[in-house]
Parts: structure tokens; sequence; C-alpha cells
């Protein structure tokens, strides 16, 4: 819930459009909260940097004060939208109301971000068949035709946030990555191969592209370090520079 003002997004995106717009191997997403989406829409040009939204409700209109709609959002520009996020689920959403979401998000025609994690790991390595079955409950009824439309987010709960104990390494999340690979292999064979996989967890200047060249991942899910435009233009440029 960042920035505190639309004079602050907007200057934060025009900052990071600055040296997004600039590189050739990145696409950029911005998710800000919904009363600057529009405002934030008017400032892109190409595709290069695009607009996004942390949460929407999987209704497209009715008694549901204080909601936002998928199609609301498409109708202003917004082109993707996370789902599922861990704060999100830690506020009540369940699995059931996720896959709502990811379903009404097919049909409203936005990319959907699908975040994924578990809170702690256990030695028993419970928590990979949690992480799977997040998985498989929120993918339930989207087709193989629909999978270029979904990209999954993988962010341990436990490396989140300014109360993290430390941040997940590069090893835990290829664990994570080669177990979401096997988990849409085994929904959808081959096809589940065009999912997009990124890393959320304290990723910050010096260890994105740590991340990216050693956990196959194609992205990152960046959180604090986005809203300064210089360390997330940092972020951008190692990410622009693997191929």
């Amino acid at each position: 819930m960042y920035p505190s003002s639309v004079k602050e997004a907007k200057a934060k995106f025009t900052a990071i459009k600055k040296v997004a717009s600039k590189l050739t191997n990145v696409q950029t997403v911005i998710c800000p909260p919904y009363v600057y989406a529009s405002e934030l829409k008017k400032l892109v040009t190409g595709h290069r940097v695009v607009v996004g939204s942390q949460n929407a409700y999987f209704e497209n209109e009715g008694a549901f004060t204080g909601e936002v709609s998928l199609s609301m959002l498409a109708s202003v520009g917004v082109t993707y939208v996370i789902i599922g996020h861990s704060e999100r689920r830690t506020m009540g959403e369940s699995d059931e109301l996720i896959n709502k979401k990811v379903l009404a998000g097919m049909k409203a025609g936005l990319t959907i971000v699908l975040c994924v994690g578990e809170r702690e790991r256990d030695e028993d390595g419970i928590y990979l068949k949690f992480i799977a079955e997040q998985i498989k409950e929120a993918l339930h009824g989207v087709q193989k035709k629909e999978l270029k439309k979904i990209v999954i987010a993988y962010e341990p709960i436990w490396a989140i946030g300014k109360e993290a104990a430390h941040p997940a390494s590069t090893d835990d999340a290829l664990e994570a990555t080669i177990l979401i690979k096997k988990t849409l292999s085994d929904l959808y064979g081959k096809d589940g191969s065009v999912v997009e996989i990124l890393y959320g967890g304290s990723v910050d200047a010096k260890n994105s592209w740590e991340f990216l060249l050693k956990s196959q991942v194609n992205g990152l899910l960046v959180g604090r370090a986005s809203l300064d435009p210089k360390v997330f233009a940092e972020i951008l440029k190692s990410a622009d520079q693997i191929k």
C-alpha cells in the first residue's frame, strides 16, 4: 500500500519507465494500488512498461461494496493482475477464492500472476506438497490453451518483508522452480512449459542477478525494492543482461 499520493506514484512510474523502456530483454509490469492505475496507464507508451493490479474481485458487478472487478481493471487498460499474494492469503483468501479470481481473470483477458509459497519449511518436505496443492487448486478449470496467460510467482513467506530472517537462497528457489515445472507437467503435459516462473522474496539489486541466473526463473516479483526507482533500475539492468 505505497506510495501515499498519486503525485508520488506518477513520479516513481516515470523514473522507472525512463530506464525500463530502453531495455529490450525485459518486460516491466508496475502493479500500483487501484486508485493510481488509470493515471499511470496514461503514462504508458509502447509495451515495455505496462500497468497491472495487486488484486481484484471475481464477480463482474453487483452488491460487493469496496471491491474492484477484473473487467473494470481491463476497461482502464490494466493488463496484468496479481492473484493470491501471500498478504492476501494472510487476510483470509482461500484456494477456492483464488481459483475463482484466476478464472475470472482469464475471462477478462488479463495475464494472471499467481502467487504460491510456503509459510515455513519442514524437514519432511511437506511444504513441497503444499505448494503443489496451491497450484492445482488455483488452476482448476484452466485449459491448456489459456496457459500463456498464466505466470506463477514463487514467494516463500518466510523470506518476505522487513521481518524476514533471511532471503531464500538460489537453491531454495531452484527447488521450488523444479517443483512448479513438474506440477505443471503433471497437470498439462508439455503444454505446461509455456508458463513463466518468477521468484519473489527480499529481492534487491545485489541478489537479483543470482536468482535469475541460478534458479531457472524467468523473472522476479519485486516488493520493497521497487519503491526506489534507482534500486529497481539496477535490478532491471541486471535482468536485461541475462539472455
